[in-house]
């Protein structure tokens, strides 16, 4: 072949999904291959197109909200507090203690759901079988609290614009105490599995390498960065929903590899409970609404607000003309922002390794596409 042509004879390319399981979803990875080695990787998105977006120019702010649950809908719970605390800045409403509280309870039983979900099938994806069937034992009982609550288990449409719709059920207090009791024993059991693991520190440490500086150059949030040794959590740099109330720690790694991102994520969870339990133990009492207009027509203005969502920042940039319709909608998903760093972080790896690294980067399609 001439010189300057992409496929030499050592140089292969080869489609990797989007009907792959390992892809956790409908994304197409094109590998350019020398042998088992990746020298380059494209991501094709689209595949899952729900023009979210646009949908909420054609809908009032109130019959939007139940849209946002449908794109991470791992953490609905998450997407839902994003869009409410954005319209809410624009309306200039202050949401109550109580339902505040309430939220940040609920949010963080969400981030737990999620982060189980993410290791049942990235364990599942190195080959690891048993620790899914552990995390979706666990992710039940949180799916159990969701549907005593509002009725739903998966896009869980947990709370209004103003607060929550629905008080807690009578022994919603009990159901999340024991949850929490239960939960901290069985995350040991996981790293029981996995931690000391020889099998699994072989293809996790070291394999996807994103560094600080890497992860600041492409917008990588969540716990990719926090995995490089960046200490950033939005919960603690710009506090929202009373999160300055609570004493947590943020977990860091040192490599930025994808063995410290799987030890991160380990103890968010056990963060989370703990933010959990003084939630809980400082439960206020009072309203669970705001006092929000019947017909919401907030003043013309543009708004930007973001919270950590299980995956990274995720934020929500909304554009007022005053009427009952937002002008115009932005997400600024952590899935979307994050899988733009998979090239980088596959490149010198192997084919197997690429597999590691997408569920390492614990994306959801719905997120991705909108």
């Amino acid at each position: 072949m001439p010189d300057g042509t992409f496929l030499d004879a050592t140089e292969l390319v080869l489609n990797m999904g989007p009907q792959h399981p390992s892809t956790h979803g409908v994304l197409r990875v094109i590998l350019k291959l020398d042998g088992e080695k990746v020298i380059g990787t494209e991501c094709v998105i689209g595949y899952l197109h729900r023009g979210i977006e646009k949908i909420a120019e054609n809908r009032t702010y109130a019959q939007f909200a139940p849209y946002v649950d449908r794109m991470d809908y791992v953490a609905a719970v998450s997407n839902g507090l994003g869009y409410c605390l954005a319209v809410e800045k624009l309306l200039g409403v202050e949401v109550p203690p109580r339902a505040q509280a309430v939220r940040v309870i609920l949010t963080e039983l969400n981030r737990i759901a999620s982060h189980l979900i993410w290791l049942g099938t990235h364990a599942l994806d190195v080959g690891a079988i048993t620790p899914l069937f552990y995390c979706m034992r666990e992710r039940e009982e949180i799916l159990n609290i969701f549907e005593k609550y509002c009725g739903a288990r998966l896009t869980t449409h947990a709370f209004r614009i103003g607060g929550l719709q629905y008080e807690t059920y009578d022994t919603f207090e009990e159901d999340v105490r024991a949850f929490c009791d239960m939960f901290l024993p069985r995350v040991d059991e996981y790293e029981e599995l996995l931690t000391g693991n020889r099998i699994w520190i072989g293809r996790l440490r070291n394999v996807g390498i994103l560094n600080a500086e890497d992860c600041k150059a492409y917008g990588v949030t969540g716990p990719l960065l926090r995995a490089a040794g960046v200490k950033w959590d939005l919960r603690k740099a710009q506090p929202y929903s009373g999160y300055e109330q609570y004493d947590f720690e943020i977990p860091t790694g040192t490599n930025g590899d994808s063995y410290d991102r799987y030890l991160v994520r380990i103890q968010e969870m056990r963060q989370s409970v703990r933010i959990i339990r003084q939630a809980l133990d400082g439960l206020p009492g009072g309203p669970i609404m705001g006092k929000v207009p019947k017909v919401i027509k907030p003043p013309v203005g543009e708004v930007y607000v973001s919270i950590e969502a299980p995956k990274g920042e995720l934020g929500y940039y909304i554009v007022s003309d005053g009427s009952t319709q937002p002008y115009r909608v932005r997400v600024r998903p952590p899935s979307f922002v994050n899988l733009q760093a998979l090239d980088k972080m596959c490149r010198g790896a192997l084919v197997a390794d690429v597999v590691v690294v997408i569920g390492t980067i614990d994306i959801v399609l719905g997120e991705v596409d909108r």
